[in-house]
């Protein structure tokens, strides 16, 4: 009998020792995962937080362009920015279905006829390593536009003059009332969109609400009900967004209702859950500046765009190109991507 009782605890008392350990590593793991703001930038920064939880606040900061520079008379629509092969594409929202390179001075350089194409509302120009993607989404008159689309231009095929274009066509998840609106009171206009590796990301600009709702859908041709994923509260109307994929940083830029720009930057996001992270409100010394087009390659030198805005006789803002440094409020962010 005692042979048996000593088997036993010779067995029991090791697997106890076992699962105490495992308990106490538990315990520490969870200790040591602590939420809270780990941006160092903000109001409530939390040294001891190993877990970012969005929960980050900031002082409201005001900035100015390192320069801004007038757009050709043709530009006067401008509505989109993309930087590609060491130049800044812009597209119209009118009827115009060319596509502009300018450099940094705003000048152009190169313009791309599109046939075959209509252009009924232009808002907006993304890309990603292959294709140029062209959102003619702009629904702000009626609310109620059922040919919502993106066109898919292959950027290979630009080279040789001969522009392969494809479609992607949408509808929003939660749209079921087409019915005639006043211009410029639906939550469902769109203005801005960004192209992840098998994702597209749409940005609305919710006229009434003064917010925006991410809407996801695929990203190769086909017809699609795009997916309300979040809403987050900009007191303002998103125009445009700039992605950088591998940094986990999206900046959108929109205006308030008196026409006074401002910058949306967000950052450390997880699962393409954009709002999940650090969001930083930036506001503009451009006072009556409808900006509509915002590009980035490194996520700290950023141009803008902004479109003609006349309001007779006393206001008129011609079409400019403006340069902006956010390296103060990116590159601690930016800092932690860089390798050895």
């Amino acid at each position: 009998m005692n042979n048996k009782i000593n088997l036993f605890l010779n067995y029991c008392i090791p697997l106890k020792k076992a699962f105490l350990l495992l308990f106490l590593f538990s315990i520490s793991q969870i200790q040591s995962q602590i939420l809270g703001c780990t941006d160092s930038l903000s109001k409530n920064y939390n040294p001891l937080a190993t877990i970012n939880d969005g929960s980050c606040k900031y002082d409201v900061v005001k900035i100015k362009p390192s320069y801004s520079v007038p757009l050709d008379n043709v530009l006067k629509e401008t509505s989109g920015l993309v930087q590609s092969e060491n130049l800044l594409w812009t597209i119209n929202d009118d009827t115009d279905t060319t596509i502009y390179g300018i450099d940094s001075t705003g000048v152009i350089k190169n313009q791309i006829q599109l046939k075959n194409v209509i252009n009924r509302d232009w808002e907006e120009i993304t890309q990603d390593s292959s294709y140029f993607y062209i959102g003619d989404f702009g629904n702000n008159v009626s609310g109620n536009n059922k040919d919502l689309h993106i066109l898919r231009i292959e950027k290979k095929s630009l080279k040789s003059n001969i522009p392969i274009i494809d479609t992607i066509s949408f509808s929003y998840s939660n749209q079921t009332d087409f019915s005639n609106t006043k211009p410029n009171t639906t939550n469902f206009d769109c203005e801005a969109f960004i192209a992840t590796t098998d994702s597209i990301y749409l940005f609305t600009k919710q006229w009434e609400q003064k917010k925006t709702s991410v809407y996801a859908l695929p990203k190769i041709p086909g017809n699609y009900i795009a997916r309300l994923k979040e809403s987050y509260d900009t007191k303002g109307l998103i125009t445009g967004a700039t992605y950088l994929p591998q940094k986990n940083l999206v900046v959108l830029c929109g205006y308030d209702k008196s026409l006074a720009p401002f910058l949306y930057l967000l950052y450390d996001f997880k699962d393409f859950n954009f709002f999940s992270g650090n969001k930083r409100k930036i506001k503009l010394k451009l006072p009556f500046h409808q900006i509509e087009g915002i590009s980035t390659h490194d996520g700290l030198l950023y141009y803008l765009s902004n479109e003609n805005f006349e309001r007779k006789p006393i206001i008129n803002v011609p079409q400019k190109l403006h340069q902006l440094d956010l390296s103060r409020y990116l590159s601690h962010y930016l800092d932690k991507f860089k390798t050895d």
